[in-house]
């Protein structure tokens, strides 16, 4: 099943059989994932918008509103920014609850379950590039993420983030000049 193409699989999926859809998250995941996790940086809150856009996906193909011929991952890709922002803006709206010193209350009682000791070495460069990617304007870190992660095309990074192709491609280059800059100055190599 691996030859066939999305569409075909789409295909496949509306006629029941599942692992259609299977292939077709095995064969976007890293894709979509990356992008989903650069945006908004914690790794469990990128696995339940990853699990949304796969359902949300799911659903529109289901009620035959499918209409992206040929172009299923940029859909995907616009399916997840959209949650993305979703997600923003329902933040925005949630008051944050913070100690006496100003701290968010769940960085200080200590959720997250990283282990250090195994993601050290293997993560980082990839730690490196995500701080100095934090540090760039929004703009500029979102179309350097949907280009490098997401590979997506300028067009539909344009498409996707609602501006101009030039836009697209000024903001790359501004972001990965700004990139270089910060490397320099901070004597980082990855």
């Amino acid at each position: 099943m691996y030859k066939l193409c999305d569409e075909q699989l789409i295909t496949l999926f509306k006629k029941g059989h599942s692992s259609a859809l299977e292939e077709l998250v095995h064969r976007h995941r890293e894709k979509v994932f990356t992008s989903i996790l650069l945006l908004v940086k914690d790794y469990f809150l990128a696995e339940d918008i990853f699990q949304d856009t796969f359902i949300k996906i799911i659903d529109t193909i289901r009620a035959e509103r499918y209409t992206e011929k040929g172009k299923f991952l940029p859909w995907a890709m616009r399916i997840a920014h959209n949650l993305c922002v979703d997600h923003f803006r329902k933040i925005k709206r949630t008051p944050m609850i913070k100690t006496g010193d100003d701290k968010d209350i769940f960085d200080v009682l200590g959720f997250s379950d990283s282990c250090a000791e195994d993601k050290i070495m293997t993560r980082q460069s990839h730690d490196r590039v995500r701080r100095m990617l934090d540090m760039l304007p929004e703009e500029q870190r979102e179309v350097i993420i949907l280009r490098h992660y997401a590979e997506l095309s300028f067009k539909e990074i344009a498409d996707l983030t609602q501006v101009s192709i030039n836009t697209a491609l000024g903001r790359m280059r501004y972001g990965l000049i700004n990139l270089r800059k910060m490397m320099t100055e901070k004597q980082i190599c990855l």
